[in-house]
């Protein structure tokens, strides 16, 4: 080797690593995405028709909402959805994960579940109504069993092919070290789930918020569901444009909350601390 290739082999030992850029503005890339939405809106504003019995501008939306503030019928019925749309994520995630984790390991499990499971995830939600009323009633309960069997399957899917991805020297490498069942899927498997398990979430969310307005909506079970019902049947159709934007509004939040999970895990395991 002469002196020139050894500075060179030198120099690049040395040189500093140098990581990939993350694309700029990426905090704010969400709300930049609105921005067709604000201009429709303002269109909307600008051209619509204020007397309008169906389409009316979005001034009157929040307008129509008013009569909703002073007693917290509105607040209360914010609650309950969101509360109803949040644990119904939390249970359809566990039970996704797990179920997924089991089945995916398992070729066994796959074979023996496997139509049993096509035939829980195509069957519609609204037709799970009337049968989970008549057993739990019009309660939360009822809303939770309706809203966490179609949020569970995103999540049940993505964990089962992360699961049957995983490469078999990974686990069989954990056992070599003397790792503890417990360790090894602390340690081992959660890591490598925990992408796919935040890329059902992602898709569960706008999924199991539909859900739910859907049964306030059939059963008038409190929420902004049960709200939009009640202006729908009594022809306030400003109000039911202000209800969807409130409930677009929490979609939107959910999302991006999932979405910025998502990002600090991925920098972690990917050894990026940069902020």
């Amino acid at each position: 080797m002469t002196a020139l290739e050894a500075d060179r082999a030198a120099s690049a030992v040395t040189a500093p690593i140098r990581r990939p850029r993350r694309a700029r503005g990426g905090a704010t890339a969400p709300l930049r995405g609105l921005a067709p939405l604000v201009l429709l809106l303002a269109l909307w504003q600008l051209l619509g028709d204020p007397t309008s019995p169906y389409f009316p501008p979005p001034s009157r939306w929040f307008t129509a909402l008013q009569p909703l503030l002073p007693d917290g019928v509105l607040l209360d019925a914010l609650g309950w959805t969101t509360l109803t749309l949040l644990l119904g994520l939390m249970v359809s995630t566990v039970l996704g994960t797990v179920l997924g984790a089991l089945v995916g390991a398992s070729r066994t499990l796959d074979r023996a579940f496997g139509p049993t499971l096509e035939f829980l995830r195509v069957l519609p939600a609204a037709a799970l109504v009337p049968l989970a009323a008549l057993v739990l009633g019009y309660t939360l309960e009822m809303k939770l069993a309706v809203v966490v069997l179609p949020a569970t399957w995103p999540v049940l899917l993505t964990v089962r092919s992360a699961r049957r991805a995983l490469s078999p020297v990974l686990m069989d490498t954990s056992r070599t070290l003397g790792l503890s069942r417990g360790e090894r899927v602390r340690k081992v498997l959660v890591p490598a789930l925990t992408p796919s398990v935040l890329l059902g979430i992602r898709v569960s969310g706008p999924l199991a918020l539909i859900i739910t307005l859907l049964v306030e909506i059939v059963t008038r079970i409190n929420g902004l569901g049960a709200l939009m019902g009640a202006a729908q049947s009594n022809f306030l159709s400003a109000q039911v444009f202000g209800l969807l934007f409130i409930a677009g509004v929490l979609g939107f939040l959910v999302n991006w909350l999932v979405t910025k999970a998502e990002m600090v895990v991925t920098r972690r395991m990917t050894g990026d601390a940069q902020h």
